[in-house]
């Protein structure tokens, strides 16, 4: 058996070289105008992405920073009740940024695979309106609404 090595780049490594060209203006907004997913549009949407989860990672940081300084035995009753109120509620928020950022990863490996920007159930374009203000969007409007109209069904069984 021969093993031939090629020259040229892996698939992945072509892309990453091709993101390091793609100069995106501060100003730039993707255009229903522009082909669907064109590399500008899928470097908006990564960067949009990346800078999200890294401002929920700085959040996340805060949060445990500031458990751990209210880590403190509050010997009045209803001060601790309080206390704790505010520690769950800090938790449960960390959990959703947790699962939120669970969801940026999938989106962002989404734009590697060429995925991104394609509903999960009806293989359609989402449109860029939604997308821009739900960046890890997996379905259009129309699919994600049948999607909850089967869930509330199922809900009030």
């Amino acid at each position: 058996m021969t093993v031939t090595h090629s020259s040229e780049p892996s698939g992945l490594q072509e892309r990453a070289a091709m993101k390091a060209e793609i100069f995106l203006p501060d100003d730039y907004r993707p255009a229903e105008t522009e082909p669907f997913m064109n590399d500008r549009q899928l470097e908006y949407f990564r960067r949009k992405l990346l800078n999200w989860k890294q401002e929920l990672m700085s959040q996340s940081a805060e949060t445990i920073e500031g458990l751990q300084e209210s880590g403190r035995n509050v010997p009045d009753i209803a001060d601790r009740a309080s206390e704790e109120t505010d520690r769950a509620l800090e938790l449960r928020t960390r959990d959703r940024q947790r699962k939120l950022v669970s969801k940026i990863d999938a989106a962002l490996r989404r734009i590697e695979n060429g995925e991104y920007g394609y509903c999960e159930v009806s293989g359609e374009p989402i449109s860029l309106k939604r997308l821009d203000a739900r960046p890890i969007a997996t379905m259009t409007l129309e699919a994600q609404e049948k999607h909850e109209r089967r869930e509330k069904v199922h809900r009030d069984e």
